[in-house]
């Protein structure tokens, strides 16, 4: 059996030593890279006791070139700038990339610059990377790129509740609001004050209020695209005082008064062949404890027939669904292997 030999340039944040944690389980994958800016010359095992016998890798400097020559796919866990050199050196080489920044997120070049203020990927790479949602995009396109956008955690958390209404026309397009929180671990290993333990615990705050979050847009394209028109949203994201976990709250304004039974079955039907999404029953709702550790979106939804409001509440593993196991799931399509590989026996920890 030939393996597909993974590099990981930013593998010693919380998404990259994600990522190593999945695919240490996948029967074709052999990392043989580990970039890192912090630790070089150590032993990944070092850096992270938890994989004491598991995990046999030095972390290295990142040296693209090297990375390129001897890697069949590349992961990119980096803040955002950084896939931008890699990106055609990559793609000229026969090979595959996976960022799991935003580089390449957004289809329009100047919207980027305006939201992340550097500067864009070219429009050549733009035109070949493909949005790395694959219950929202479509699988052929992503088996057959050889770049990968994979999408942000609230953009992944915020479509997945979404796209069923949008794209059966049950709500108005018009003052859609996600209300969003995520814990801490969204902000990266980093030292930063806010995400200080005495800065977290036993709090609960908002931030980048007022369409200030840098995944606005992104939510707005995928959305926009499952409703088939340019929309506008409100995302409000706020920070939880637990490691792991996303949710968010939707409203939408319905369009017609509809038996919640009905739209049930919508998001039913739209999800019914999806490995990862679970559509829970009318009057449950999901939690993130519930898949915490996996690669599971859950969703639940109920109607307020007083206001005409379809509430949607999902659910995601931030550093899973939301990063770490998309990526995976991508890279199995991208080579031809079972959607599910390396993934399906993730199950969620509890408690």
């Amino acid at each position: 059996m030939v393996m597909i030999k993974v590099g990981i340039a930013g593998g010693t944040g919380y998404v990259g030593i994600e990522l190593i944690r999945i695919l240490l389980g996948h029967p074709d994958v052999e990392i043989t890279h580990i970039a890192t800016q912090t630790h070089i010359g150590q032993p990944l095992s070092k850096v992270y006791p938890h994989l004491q016998t598991l995990a046999k890798l030095e972390c290295t400097a990142l040296d693209p070139v090297e990375m390129v020559k001897n890697c069949d796919v590349i992961f990119t866990a980096l803040p955002h700038g950084h896939a931008l050199k890699l990106g055609a050196l990559v793609l000229d080489a026969g090979k595959k990339l996976i960022d799991l920044g935003a580089d390449f997120r957004l289809k329009d070049g100047a919207l980027y610059e305006t939201w992340y203020g550097t500067p864009a990927a070219s429009s050549d790479l733009l035109q070949k990377s493909v949005y790395g949602l694959p219950e929202l995009v479509d699988r052929n396109e992503i088996a057959h790129a050889a770049l990968i956008a994979n999408p942000g955690c609230y953009p992944t958390c915020a479509a997945l509740g979404a796209a069923p209404a949008l794209a059966a026309g049950l709500v108005k397009t018009e003052g859609m609001i996600f209300d969003a929180k995520s814990g801490t671990s969204g902000a990266g290993r980093g030292m930063a004050l806010g995400s200080h333990f005495c800065e977290v615990a036993e709090s609960f705050k908002a931030y980048n209020v007022a369409g200030a979050h840098r995944h606005t847009p992104e939510i707005e394209q995928i959305l926009g695209k499952a409703a088939g028109k340019n929309v506008t949203v409100q995302f409000t994201p706020h920070l939880l005082p637990i490691v792991r976990g996303l949710l968010v709250t939707a409203y939408f304004q319905l369009e017609k008064d509809l038996p919640p039974e009905e739209i049930w079955e919508i998001y039913a039907c739209a999800y019914q062949n999806e490995p990862f999404v679970r559509v829970y029953p009318l009057g449950e709702l999901p939690q993130t404890a519930n898949v915490r550790g996996s690669n599971y979106c859950d969703i639940g939804l109920q109607v307020d027939s007083r206001t005409g409001r379809l509430i949607v509440i999902s659910v995601i593993d931030n550093l899973v669904k939301g990063a770490a196991g998309q990526a995976v799931q991508n890279m199995n399509l991208m080579f031809g292997l079972p959607e599910t590989m390396g993934l399906k026996l993730l199950c969620p920890t509890y408690p």
